[in-house]
């Protein structure tokens, strides 16, 4: 699979990312989802901000399912384990602070 397509990198089937800025204390990233979609269930050092553009979401944090759709915000805390089922191709920007090196280096 081709892991660079127009800025974007592909990072599962039906998901790809763009790193839009960021320096060492905040980093933006809008990701792009296709329906059936998934971000797999993970976690980071991070605190993460993600702002629903478009389409609609479930997300599971702590193994709880939320359900989210375009206008929504959830705030995730450093270390709390969360992932996504996109339900209707949707566009998320993520906020991370700090900064995602893993997403860069």
């Amino acid at each position: 699979m081709d892991t660079k397509q127009d800025g974007f990198e592909v990072v599962a089937e039906g998901v790809k990312r763009k790193i839009l800025s960021y320096n060492k204390t905040i980093m933006a990233v809008e990701v792009h989802f296709e329906s059936g979609g998934v971000g797999s269930v993970h976690s980071h050092p991070h605190t993460q901000l993600t702002y629903v553009l478009e389409g609609a979401f479930t997300f599971t944090i702590n193994g709880k399912p939320v359900q989210v759709s375009k206008g929504d915000t959830l705030v995730f805390e450093p270390d709390v384990k969360h992932g996504t089922t996109c339900l209707e191709k949707g566009v998320v920007l993520d906020l991370f602070t700090p900064y995602r090196e893993d997403f860069v280096g």
